[in-house]
């Protein structure tokens, strides 16, 4: 077996560990806003709302993941009822159809309007923070009394039209959908207390 060489070893250093003085930075920087974040879904929850997510490619990725952990679980050691949450990025069909008959800017805004009601929250995620599909949804989502939330990173608009953003101090895409990650579990561990008194980490 090969051995690696010390130009990939320093490589792997410097990105893990630029990553991790990311997180630090959202960790001062974002724990307030990732707090109300958490108050908010499970306010919604609670109310009889539901969770809508949406954003492209590696964001894509993540709504599927944070639904997946609401409908199901987070953790094999903390049981509790199912949650309503909704990747709306995971209908090929009505994705292809709306798509190539209008355009895939109204992707998110279409299945907004006709899924989503006053109460719920949308999380709408974009590294960049400038995805028209995503800066639509949101439209969409205020216009029906929808909660908005925005996951970006520190430039476009987005973060500047929701009702809440947590902006990761970050221009570089990899280092803001690894923190992405880490919030998106931090926020189902917030819900997850709020509603089923999750015990808090020691």
């Amino acid at each position: 077996m090969a051995e690696a060489s010390p130009s990939h070893l320093r490589e792997i250093e410097v990105h893990l560990l630029e990553s991790a003085d990311i997180k630090r930075q959202t960790a001062t920087k974002c724990a307030a806003s990732i707090a109300q974040v958490g108050v908010i879904i499970a306010g919604a929850f609670l109310a009889g709302g539901k969770l809508l997510l949406c954003g492209n490619g590696g964001s894509a990725a993540d709504c599927q993941h944070m639904a997946a952990e609401f409908v199901s679980r987070l953790s094999r050691h903390f049981d509790r009822r199912a949650l309503p949450a909704l990747a709306l990025t995971t209908d090929t069909s009505f994705l292809t159809a709306f798509g190539n008959d209008y355009s895939f800017e109204g992707i998110f805004e279409r299945q907004v309007e006709a899924l989503g009601t006053d109460g719920d929250v949308l999380i709408a995620i974009s590294t960049s923070g400038n995805s028209p599909n995503v800066l639509r949804a949101v439209e969409a989502a205020r216009k029906k009394n929808i909660r908005t939330i925005a996951l970006t990173g520190n430039s476009g608009g987005l973060a500047t039209v929701v009702d809440l953003a947590i902006s990761v101090p970050s221009a570089n895409t990899q280092y803001i959908q690894e923190t992405h990650l880490a919030v998106e579990h931090v926020l189902c561990e917030l819900v997850e207390s709020t509603l089923f008194g999750k015990p808090a980490r020691s």
